[in-house]
């Protein structure tokens, strides 16, 4: 542990610049984020007092393929990126204290961990639900007090909340566990507070890809254990770049939206019998897809023949990604989102006809890249961000033009980072 005044004295002379590269692959971004932590640890002694303390970092995440899959028990290719939320935490005994930048959290009591029905919905929620799985498996836990500070864009499809439990869960396990426990428990535990505690049905990608870190391939045929590989990739050597818009939209109230996808599909797995698609087999599928319309309707039909067909392209992705054919994973990478779109469905709300930021997004995008890169819907979807690999001499063009219709500062170029949930320093 570092006492906060000799903390801040590092960072502002620089002591910790390698470090930071290291954790956020930008030359660009050192400035920022020297400023960004001194800024954190300015908070925390304003809120708790100079002390000794740790640094802790989760990152957002991309989803390069694979859109709602998981919850099938399907396979995913994500990536961890250099946006993450930090904190600068204390431990102290038997009561975990977070303010989250400008939300002040409730007190957590460690000795009451079961779950509140009127904490759905809420931070509170998520806290309680990471702890107390941890202590139900076995791990160490325990109070703390911390400032959490995070720039992964809320609502944007970047995984804001699935960023907030492995920070957490990553939190007590550096506290606590010696950083003994894995990262693929750290995001199931993340998936359990979410789902029992937040009241949020998700699939697990969201917290693999942030706890892991890298770009890694995911396949959740059994979720109690996914088989997690990294996919060793440089995008720079490829000449594009990676980016991601906001759109502007919330996901705010779209629950029910996110929630009928993975029910329509279940929908479907269950009139041939099985709990999820994934243990559906295609060929049986696609010559009974009559009697599925009749049984289960068409969305949900379609949404399935989404499901058969990204869970397939996934390892084709990862088989031109292993073999150099980036031309290969462009193409799929639009397949992979004109199937989001025409089968999946899910590039703006069926309830909310009239404003669809995503679909405007991808239709500009297209015309903006005019053949010097693919642009695809991002993450949930619903609303939020849309995905860009685009050639790196064409950024510039595409950024000015995408922040025209979104504005400045709504064109994120990002990097794949190699570290998930981390311990910064101690």
């Amino acid at each position: 542990m570092i006492n906060t005044k000799v903390l801040k004295k590092q960072f502002e002379d620089n002591l910790h610049q390698e470090l930071l590269l290291d954790l956020y692959e930008d030359e660009s971004l050192m400035n920022y984020q020297k400023r960004r932590y001194i800024a954190a640890i300015d908070k925390f002694e304003e809120l708790y007092g100079a002390q000794e303390v740790g640094v802790y970092s989760a990152a957002g995440r991309s989803e390069v393929s694979g859109n709602h899959t998981d919850h099938q028990h399907g396979c995913v290719l994500a990536a961890s990126i250099n946006l993450d939320a930090i904190a600068i935490v204390a431990p102290q005994e038997d009561v975990i204290k977070v303010v989250s930048d400008n939300y002040d959290i409730k007190p957590i009591s460690i000795n009451d961990l079961a779950k509140k029905d009127e904490e759905e919905g809420t931070s509170e929620g998520l806290i309680r639900g990471v702890v107390a799985k941890l202590q139900e498996m076995g791990y160490k836990v325990g109070g703390f007090k911390a400032f959490i500070t995070s720039d992964v864009l809320m609502g944007a499809g970047l995984s804001s909340s699935a960023a907030f439990e492995t920070i957490i869960g990553t939190i007590i396990d550096g506290l606590y566990n010696d950083m003994a426990i894995d990262m693929v428990t750290i995001a199931k535990v993340g998936q359990f507070a979410e789902n029992v505690y937040f009241g949020k049905p998700c699939g697990l990608m969201d917290q693999c890809a942030c706890a892991v870190g890298g770009l890694i391939s995911i396949d959740f045929n059994d979720t109690s254990k996914p088989i997690v590989n990294h996919v060793d990739v440089d995008f720079g050597k490829y000449n594009h770049s990676l980016c991601i818009v906001d759109t502007k939209g919330s996901h705010a109230d779209l629950t029910d939206e996110y929630a009928a996808v993975p029910a329509e599909m279940k929908k479907v797995a269950a009139f041939f019998g099985k709990e999820v698609l994934r243990d559906v087999p295609a060929e049986e599928f696609f010559e009974n897809i009559a009697k599925a319309r009749a049984a289960c309707g068409d969305r949900a039909v379609l949404r399935a023949i989404h499901f058969f067909n990204e869970n397939e392209r996934v390892g084709k992705i990862v088989a031109a990604l292993n073999s150099d054919d980036f031309d290969t994973f462009k193409a799929l990478i639009q397949e992979s989102g004109n199937s989001s779109y025409k089968f999946l469905q899910n590039v703006f709300a069926a309830c909310d006809p009239q404003n669809q930021a995503v679909s405007i997004g991808l239709a500009m995008s297209e015309i903006l890249l005019d053949g010097h890169g693919v642009c695809r819907v991002h993450g949930g979807g619903f609303a939020g961000t849309i995905q860009a690999f685009v050639e790196n001499e064409h950024v510039e063009v595409y950024k000015d033009g995408i922040e025209k219709v979104f504005g400045l500062g709504s064109c994120h170029v990002l990097k794949v980072r190699k570290y998930g949930g981390y311990k910064v320093l101690e």
